[in-house]
């Protein structure tokens, strides 16, 4: 039995009996309510089962809520009125709208059940004063009574009347009517809670004694206030920011701007990383069943000696010297055109006297200030191109004469050449200023709108000389240079790209290239007068060693073939093999495989004449394929199985291992079919031939003479590798890089390894180099590279290499013959 205020206006009931029926009423609901009148808490008594029975039947009862008449208003109803309002306007506290349950915007579904126990309140309901403790009706353990409320809040929040109150009218006042104590219960503090707390609603029975309570202190949420709509005003329903829709008088365009600056402006940054935080906090767990090494530790493999009893040169120089004054028209380097005719050969005569002229116009010739430009030391950029070996020879050699450091590089082609200006920050690094060429590469060579060469991106400034015969001057007869090529200074540099694109110089003393002539004279069986044909760089690495240093020692003959004949005529090396009677021939896996490819039709080839066919890049998987298909081809033509001599190298490391032929005393070759998918774990287990899952790799033949070389781990401390594990291949020789030049840092990690044994102790009383190249040791202690360490590719724990990368899809590709492993 709901009382209505109306009554008291009729006559039916006087004020002290409307307060003492509203009393019983509320009786069992009091203890939610802090801060009763206490002229109420004397009558406060808890209805029993028979009193709340008996009272059923008389709350069914409603009277009509028809609009009041000006005759009923009573003096007491509007003198209350005023004191609610003078309670409201101390409070500063705007009225509600309309006394309406929240449950009529939510549904079942979303609306949460009461919980007793402190730790199910989440942030938005912590205890504040003024709010309520818990109830009788909230021990309910079935889930039925809370359904109940909710459906009963739900039905009877359609009934209630509205509040309206603005600024200069008179404010009316009309209670809701419900028709159950239950409902009464559920739609109770919806005036009051309006204002403490909106994201409250939710988790607590709305009051309707807003009256009752004393007014305490509340913190005002920053959410939007629920204000009246004023009367003649059409008040459109609003959405606050915790979803509770509401009568307001601010625009809707305001109020979308408040929701929207109440919410983050971007999402938090751990929502951008979901999944890698994720994975991050995954361990990886090893597989157990992975392969893993099971052999013996390995031991330092050391080369045969040096042959001693061999008439040795002092040094370089004094070779060239010996050569240029006893053979002087002994052919030392033969230049080809495009198109495959000899444009000129150089003799050992004229390389010497044009060396000696270049090196007297070095030193003496070029000043600054009266005093020369150049001395002992200083670093010298060659600037040629690939289709001019001789001039690069006589600038080379010339720059050994003066004691200057050659550092070769390639031909810039335009200003802004990304590749040039890493170039450019070693010619800076190393601190060149005078580059030397000859006139028709400097006639090709970008030009600023002086007419001088333009200045490149990156480089340092230079100045620019020609070595062309009519720039030098001819040195005095009495005039000797006072070059000594034996100790452990600079010889030159050599540039490497690195796998992140920058360059560094590595430097090569005069020892460790004399060592390197010497060691790959014994190795590769060298005699005076040989002729070898060259289809490498001759700037750098094999190209360099064999057909500049290496067959000066030993007064051979070099034919050399440039890249763009090759291009052009692919088998143009074998006819210079054919037609020079060439002993020793210096190729790639590429010159072979282009050769096959152009080989139809060539009747009068023969390869009897080879003794040696040098593969400078033996190491790469896909070698093997081109190795086996070029046998197969030529060796009806005279090329013999036990030529074909892979080898592997790295710049910090020079020549690491060749292949000897057989009358030199090297062991028959081998093959290696392993497992890919021991090899990604790093450990070699051998396979058969027939399935697609294996990797066949040749022997890149034994170590050089007098080298020492071990296999370490990859990662972290240099520990020895099992004899079943893929390693870094270490070699401590004489004959290798000795730094990079002006980068102490990486240098002392690269050439100064100290490899230990798995207890800690240095297996060597000499440092190592690292050469960057991945295998192991095999039968017969030959040396078997199955990739480098610069593509490296490693997913998880196990490895990938970038050579097996192409190797695949160079074997998907339609040709001819078919690549063995894939």
């Amino acid at each position: 039995m709901f009382i209505d205020g109306s009554e008291i206006i009729r006559g039916d009931i006087t004020q002290k009996g409307y307060e003492k029926k509203r009393a019983k009423l509320l009786a069992r609901y009091i203890p939610l309510i802090q801060g009763i009148d206490p002229s109420l808490q004397a009558e406060n008594r808890i209805p029993g089962p028979s009193q709340t029975t008996a009272a059923a039947p008389k709350q069914q009862k409603s009277r009509p809520t028809a609009s009041r008449d000006e005759r009923f208003r009573s003096d007491v109803h509007t003198e209350a009125v005023q004191a609610a309002l003078a309670k409201y306007k101390e409070r500063k506290m705007p009225m509600p709208s309309k006394r309406r349950s929240v449950l009529v915007h939510s549904s079942v579904e979303t609306y949460t059940p009461p919980d007793t126990s402190s730790a199910s309140e989440d942030e938005g309901s912590l205890r504040r004063p003024g709010r309520l403790t818990s109830t009788p009706l909230q021990s309910h353990s079935s889930v039925e009574p809370w359904l109940d409320r909710v459906i009963q809040g739900s039905s009877t929040s359609s009934s209630a009347s509205s509040t309206s109150s603005h600024p200069g009218g008179r404010p009316t006042t009309a209670p809701s009517a419900a028709a159950t104590p239950g409902a009464a219960a559920t739609t109770a503090l919806a005036g009051l809670e309006a204002h403490t707390h909106i994201a409250d609603l939710h988790s607590a029975p709305p009051d309707v004694t807003t009256g009752l309570v004393e007014h305490s202190y509340f913190e005002r949420p920053q959410v939007a206030s629920v204000r009246s709509v004023p009367r003649g005003c059409s008040g459109s329903m609003l959405e606050t920011a915790d979803g509770v829709p509401v009568n307001s008088r601010v625009s809707s365009k305001i109020q979308q701007l408040l929701n929207t600056l109440k919410r983050p402006k971007r999402p938090p940054l751990k929502e951008f990383f979901v999944d890698d935080f994720e994975e991050l906090l995954e361990v990886q767990q090893p597989d157990p069943n992975q392969p893993k090494p099971e052999g013996s530790e390995t031991s330092v493999l050391r080369g045969e000696p040096l042959t001693a009893g061999v008439p040795r040169p002092p040094s370089l120089l004094a070779t060239l010297q010996r050569w240029g004054t006893t053979q002087p028209k002994s052919p030392c380097l033969t230049a080809l055109d495009t198109t495959g005719k000899a444009i000129y050969t150089l003799t050992y005569g004229k390389l010497w006297s044009r060396s000696l002229k270049l090196a007297y116009t070095l030193l003496n010739k070029l000043t600054s200030k009266n005093e020369p430009l150049l001395k002992p030391g200083d670093r010298v950029a060659l600037v040629f191109p690939n289709s001019d070996p001789v001039m690069f020879m006589v600038a080379f050699y010339g720059c050994l004469l003066a004691e200057l450091v050659p550092v070769p590089i390639e031909v810039p082609l335009t200003r802004k050449d990304a590749g040039s200006q890493q170039v450019g920050f070693l010619l800076g690094s190393c601190g060149v200023f005078l580059a030397l060429t000859t006139d028709a590469c400097q006639k090709g060579l970008p030009k600023a709108q002086t007419g001088e060469v333009a200045a490149f991106k990156g480089w340092p400034p230079l100045s620019w000389l020609v070595i062309d015969g009519k720039h030098l001057a001819k040195p005095p007869k009495d005039w000797h240079p006072l070059a000594q090529d034996t100790g452990t200074g600079t010889a030159y540099i050599e540039y490497k790209t690195s796998k992140e694109g920058s360059t560094v110089g590595v430097t090569v003393s005069h020892a460790s290239l004399l060592a390197q002539c010497r060691a790959l004279t014994q190795a590769c069986g060298y005699s005076e007068a040989e002729t070898l044909t060259n289809v490498l760089d001759f700037k750098r690495d094999a190209g360099l060693w064999h057909g500049v240093l290496t067959s000066v020692m030993n007064r051979m003959h070099v034919v050399s073939v440039p890249y763009a004949l090759m291009k052009a005529n692919p088998l143009s090396w074998i006819q210079k093999v054919c037609f020079y009677k060439a002993r020793a021939a210096l190729v790639k896996s590429r010159d072979m495989h282009w050769s096959l490819l152009a080989q139809r039709g060539q009747r009068d080839v023969s390869l009897s004449s080879l003794r040696m066919l040098i593969v400078a890049d033996g190491a790469n998987p896909w070698s093997i394929s081109s190795c086996d298909a070029f046998l197969n081809v030529f060796q009806s033509r005279g090329l013999r199985p036990e030529v074909i001599c892979p080898c592997a190298s790295s710049p910090e490391a020079l020549t690491v291992a060749i292949r000897r032929p057989p009358d030199l005393g090297g062991p028959p070759p081998r093959k290696a079919v392993l497992s890919m998918n021991g090899l990604s774990y790093g450990v070699i287990r051998v396979d058969t031939e027939e399935k697609l899952s294996v990797l066949t790799v040749q022997d890149v033949g034994q170590v050089m003479p007098g080298a020492n070389v071990c296999v370490v781990k990859l990662e972290g401390t240099p520990y020895l590798c099992k004899t079943d594990e893929v390693g870094e291949i270490c070699v401590s020789s004489s004959a290798t890089g000795t730094a990079y030049y002006g980068l102490l840092g990486i240098t002392k990690n690269v050439f100064e390894a100290v490899p230990v044994t798995t207890g800690g102790a240095p297996i060597f009383d000499r440092p190592f180099t690292r050469t960057g190249l991945l295998g192991f040791i095999g039968p017969d202690n030959l040396v078997f590279i199955v990739g480098k360490l610069d593509g490296l590719m490693v997913t998880g724990v196990r490895r990938h290499n970038a050579d097996d990368v192409v190797a695949t899809a160079l074997a998907v590709e339609p040709m001819k013959f078919v690549y063995r492993g894939r």
